[in-house]
């Protein structure tokens, strides 16, 4: 990869991981649906601002806005509540931890859903690593029976397998320009969620604060529409296989964001768990053990003295 595309990776990985601070500071005030609902239609509010900039027109066919639907469904609807739900019961910092588990889940989806992305024995291995990193978070919470902590993160888990099933569905898009993609499938995903808020968290009683204000804007503006545009900028440029780094990088910046504005501790547990999940996913990329096999292949060999005349 490029330098830039390191820079972006990492700015996009702080982007992300400050959603988890935001939806933190936004429930000291708002209901979790509520802040799905902001989030999401505030955002395609601001992607069809974007196709009217730039000039670019969205598909008009059933078959293209019938997709749009269901991935605004399995990428926004049904991750974003659970993650935010999540973040009621958990620290934002094990709630990005739990995330960092999509990836794996993608590994094991991908091997009976699609016919070129089939498990490898480092693959399954990677897979297996991680998924112990998740129950070794879960595991405290499961002793004397399932805690609120542990439906949460359960719920977490459900979240990632929705993103990772999201992952392949959004093959499909190809043809499309990446902002047509994410303008459709937020604006499915706001009208699925808006009948969803209106009915169990009656907003109109809400009376949130400046700061949670700052905090809806931070996670539409920066978490989502700045983070969806650099994410296919190093989509295009990188590679799919790249962006596995980000999940690698978001739990850090997740953590020492949560650490820093909101002290949020760090568990053994959870370090512990993020090691095995970083672990498992670095197999799974295999980038590592290839640096590792090509270190290898690098160091001189010794030559054998040769034996002294007399």
């Amino acid at each position: 990869m490029k330098s830039t595309d390191w820079l972006r990776l990492g700015a996009l990985s702080v982007l992300w991981g400050g959603t988890f601070l935001f939806v933190s500071l936004s429930l000291r005030t708002i209901p979790e649906f509520t802040i799905v609902f902001l989030r999401v239609s505030l955002a395609a509010g601001m992607f069809w601002l974007l196709l009217l900039v730039t000039g670019r027109r969205m598909p008009r066919d059933w078959h293209t806005w019938r997709a749009f639907l269901v991935m605004g469904l399995i990428n926004n609807a049904i991750p974003f509540s659970l993650i935010t739900w999540e973040q009621t019961q958990v620290e934002g910092g094990i709630a990005s931890i739990i995330n960092a588990t999509t990836s794996c889940f993608a590994v094991v989806f991908a091997h009976f859903l699609t016919k070129d992305e089939k498990l490898t024995v480092r693959r399954a291995c990677g897979v297996l690593i991680g998924l112990f990193g998740a129950y070794l978070l879960l595991r405290p919470e499961l002793v004397d029976g399932v805690s609120m902590r542990g439906l949460g993160q359960i719920a977490g888990l459900v979240a990632s397998m929705s993103l990772a099933l999201a992952g392949i569905f959004g093959k499909r898009f190809k043809a499309l320009s990446p902002m047509v993609t994410a303008t459709g499938m937020l604006t499915c995903s706001s009208l699925l969620l808006l009948p969803v808020a209106m009915v169990i968290d009656r907003p109109w009683h809400l009376q949130p604060d400046l700061s949670t204000a700052g905090a809806i804007a931070g996670l539409v503006l920066l978490s989502t529409v700045l983070a969806y545009l650099l994410y296919f900028r190093v989509l295009q440029s990188a590679g799919a296989t790249n962006l596995l780094l980000v999940t690698l990088l978001m739990p850090v910046s997740a953590h020492l964001l949560g650490a820093a504005f909101l002290g949020e501790p760090l568990y053994v547990t959870s370090a512990a768990g993020m090691a095995f999940i970083v672990i498992g996913l670095s197999i799974i990329d295999g980038r590592l053990i290839r640096w590792i096999r090509s270190r290898r292949l690098e160091e001189p060999v010794s030559a054998t003295p040769a034996p002294e005349e007399d």
